[in-house]
């Protein structure tokens, strides 16, 4: 066929579709679908109470998928590509924010600091269960006075005989208080560790946080360390000092590149179809021209980060992927899909406010997606100083 007669598709006006082989494409569509059957019904619903009922049948439900540690391999992990996980990232978060959440901090934070860190014996113990989503894991990093700069973090783990002794607070925690392990980085007289911490130790809870206005479908807590007395094998023996949680991070980062293009590619056909219906001045305001120029910019940009994911994930899948180079994508399309959110709610006018309608709901999680796994202002000084050699951390 000529180039001239392929048909142009409003949902994939590049053809990046052909980038991707039919397993990839298999993946994609067996995420959506599941997304489109078990969150889309509810979401709304779910966000407007600020609850996510039922979160651990949607965990095994999501473990039954290989949706969780899709991209690590062994102990019951999926062993997919970079590409494979980032496009359930995207499904998962065009559905919503949270569930993208759920999945991310359950396999790219909880369950990759045990795959990469710990020892055989942890792996053994925690991996399965959390890849079937029959146990939930959580990652405490975040500090209720330290975020940007978590070399002074507070919580402290001191030695006493063989044991460990665990004591202080982590803050804005995912998957909190419904988790059976958290992975809780701590200072200790060797630098910083990583400590798989079953959390029905003595002295540990995760009060869950409440009262917000962002991530409303999705498990927030805090989680709070009094005396936790730990056996010496509950340490990460696999690494010291910040490069273990900030390369848990960079995995988890990269599922957001992708995750908030889902989110959107949401908001952008809930416009697209809307332009096409809504009609002032006898005909639809899709036929006038702010409102075409406002589609053509947010369909640019929507799928320049998809692109721009897809790169990145290949980066990974080769082993070439650098920090900076997620900082990047991280930067670019959280900031993006924002822009993307809002634009889309002023084609929607007044009915863009509505939970009839997904738009405000996912641009009011990407709020916190945009500060979560580093601010704005972290990325730009990470690629500020890769682009000068100049430090402006300190």
């Amino acid at each position: 066929m000529s180039a001239s007669r392929t048909p142009f598709v409003p949902t994939d006006p590049l053809g990046l579709d052909e980038l991707l082989a039919p397993e990839d494409l298999a993946i994609r569509d067996t995420v959506r679908g599941w997304a489109a059957d078990r969150v889309l019904p509810h979401v709304a619903g779910w966000y407007e109470s600020g609850e996510l009922p039922g979160i651990r049948d949607l965990a095994k439900e999501l473990g039954a998928l290989g949706a969780l540690g899709m991209s690590l391999q062994g102990y019951g992990c999926a062993g997919a590509s970079a590409v494979q996980y980032g496009l359930a990232c995207l499904e998962l978060e065009a559905a919503d924010s949270g569930i993208r959440s759920l999945v991310s901090v359950q396999g790219s934070l909880a369950m990759y600091a045990i795959w990469k860190y710990g020892s055989e014996e942890q792996k053994q113990r925690w991996l399965p269960g959390m890849a079937a989503g029959e146990l939930i894991g959580c990652f405490g990093l975040t500090e209720p006075d330290v975020g940007s700069d978590p070399a002074a973090m507070r919580t402290y783990a001191k030695r006493e005989g063989t044991d460990w002794v665990l004591n202080g607070r982590k803050m804005w925690i995912t998957n909190g208080s419904v988790a059976s392990v958290a992975v809780v980085w701590a200072q200790t007289d060797e630098g910083i560790r990583g400590f798989a911490v079953p959390t029905d130790s003595a002295g540990f809870s995760a009060p869950e946080i409440k009262h917000k206005w962002s991530l409303r479908a999705s498990v927030t807590s805090e989680l709070v360390m009094d005396d936790v007395r730990l056996p010496a094998d509950a340490v990460l023996p696999g690494v010291t000092g910040l490069k273990g949680p900030l390369g848990c991070l960079s995995h988890a980062r990269y599922g957001i590149i992708w995750g908030a293009m889902g989110a959107a590619r949401a908001s952008f056909e809930a416009a697209l179809d809307y332009a096409r219906t809504r009609e002032q001045f006898g005909k639809p305001i899709g036929g006038f021209q702010l409102t075409q120029a406002k589609l053509a910019d947010m369909a640019l940009e929507l799928h320049k980060g998809i692109l721009l994911a897809h790169h990145l994930g290949r980066r990974m899948d080769a082993g070439t992927l650098r920090p900076e180079q997620i900082s990047f994508g991280k930067l670019n399309n959280v900031r993006e899909a924002i822009e993307i959110c809002r634009t889309a709610r002023t084609i929607l006018g007044a009915n863009g406010i509505s939970l009839e309608y997904p738009v405000m709901r996912h641009a009011t999680n990407l709020e916190s997606v945009l500060t979560y796994e580093g601010t704005v202002e972290m990325h730009q000084l990470v690629l500020g100083k890769a682009l000068t050699g100049l430090d402006a951390f300190r």
